[in-house]
């Protein structure tokens, strides 16, 4: 098992290697960038999704120095809405973000930096990355912890419940909810819960923002947890409503798939009750998948599938910060973000393969190439 281990850690070194190589080159392709953001705001033409950002944008580059901008009526620039501009001051935003180097420099520089977990400032906030991440990871932590051990906890026990009583009115009825919730966007969940629960039109049962109350730091730790607690219900309701059908269907389908197999009418004829044949002999087997599923389930809930949970909630975690950084041209939290969670998958995969043996002995990784 150890050297199994060794094995996948080594080879998530090119697995890494790719995942940022690709979206580097993507970026390089893609229209726009810091630069140009920089030139839209001198022109007042920054507006939409980046105005969250812009003031902190112009505060970053006045504390780094003012730069007087020359204008020249026949200066031409490779950048869209630069013509007038020094080309001086260009020259100084290409070295302030690092585009006066090639393209391969400034890729390998990251990898650099990244393998030491030093992923540098910010472009517009000043802020260093990590710190920008540790401000924003205990919203994205709680969303998706949560969000993922409770639909594991309703939905394994619910699958297998169905799967014994399939086709029976119990299967039926909890077959229509399944349903019903795999169909309702989230997003669009979550603002009915807001207007049936939040003081939209009918109840104010319920926060409409943030993980705490304004007074969270005089409470008492238990009503501190109970004040986390009441803030989460209704993102996490909103947020696992669609995993919750996806998984319970899922777990179902396993089980039923087991149940219909050979050893399990061995396992009858030799005398087995039903409880002993499902957790004795089907369980183990049917859970193989459900747990290979984890990770992925895992960082959906914690970043992609959070996303617009967190802006209807105005919880401000890392989906929404990877999302501004991407329409902002953030690059250095574009990229550090992705690092981060595709660190985070493949050791979280790794974790689910190493869970089969606990789950299944008979699985053997030793024999096995990765």
């Amino acid at each position: 098992m150890t050297a199994y281990i060794i094995r996948r850690i080594l080879f998530m070194i090119p697995t890494l290697f790719g995942i940022m190589l690709v979206s580097f080159v993507v970026v390089q392709f893609a229209p726009g960038g810091p630069v140009e953001r920089v030139i839209a705001q001198l022109s007042g033409a920054d507006t939409g999704a980046t105005s969250r950002i812009s003031g902190s944008a112009g505060g970053d580059f006045g504390g780094r120095g003012q730069t007087q901008v020359s204008q020249f009526d026949a200066t031409t620039s490779k950048y869209r809405g630069a013509q007038g501009l020094d080309p001086e001051f260009i020259k100084k935003l290409e070295k302030q973000f690092g585009f006066d180097k090639p393209a391969y420099e400034r890729f390998f520089l990251m990898l650099w930096n990244y393998a030491r977990f030093d992923f540098g400032q910010s472009y517009f906030r000043d802020i260093s990355v990590i710190n920008l991440i540790k401000e924003k990871l205990p919203v994205s932590i709680s969303l998706g912890l949560w969000m993922t051990l409770a639909t594991y906890l309703i939905s394994i026990p619910l699958g297998v419940r169905k799967a014994v009583a399939d086709g029976s009115p119990f299967d039926v009825w909890t077959s229509g909810i399944v349903v019903i919730g795999n169909a309702i966007p989230g997003f669009l969940f979550a603002i009915l819960l807001i207007v049936l629960f939040a003081g939209g039109s009918f109840l104010d049962w319920f926060p409409l923002r943030g993980l705490h109350s304004d007074d969270a730091a005089a409470m008492s730790w238990g009503r501190y947890i109970l004040d986390y607690f009441w803030h989460l219900t209704l993102p996490l309701i909103a947020l696992g409503v669609g995993a919750f059908a996806t998984l319970t269907i899922f777990t179902k389908n396993c089980f039923l798939d087991e149940i219909r197999k050979q050893y399990v009418l061995t396992a009858r004829a030799k005398g087995c009750n039903d409880r002993q044949v499902l957790y004795g002999h089907v369980f183990r087997n049917a859970m193989l998948l459900i747990i290979a599923g984890f990770p992925g389930a895992f960082v959906r809930a914690f970043f992609t599938g959070s996303l617009l949970i967190e802006t209807i909630f105005s919880l401000d975690g890392l989906g929404l910060l990877s999302f501004e950084s991407v329409l902002n041209r953030d690059y250095p939290v574009v990229f550090a973000n992705l690092y981060i969670f595709a660190v985070v998958g493949l050791v979280l995969t790794l974790i689910s393969d190493l869970t089969y043996t606990w789950v299944d002995p008979r699985i053997d990784f030793e024999t096995r190439e990765v």
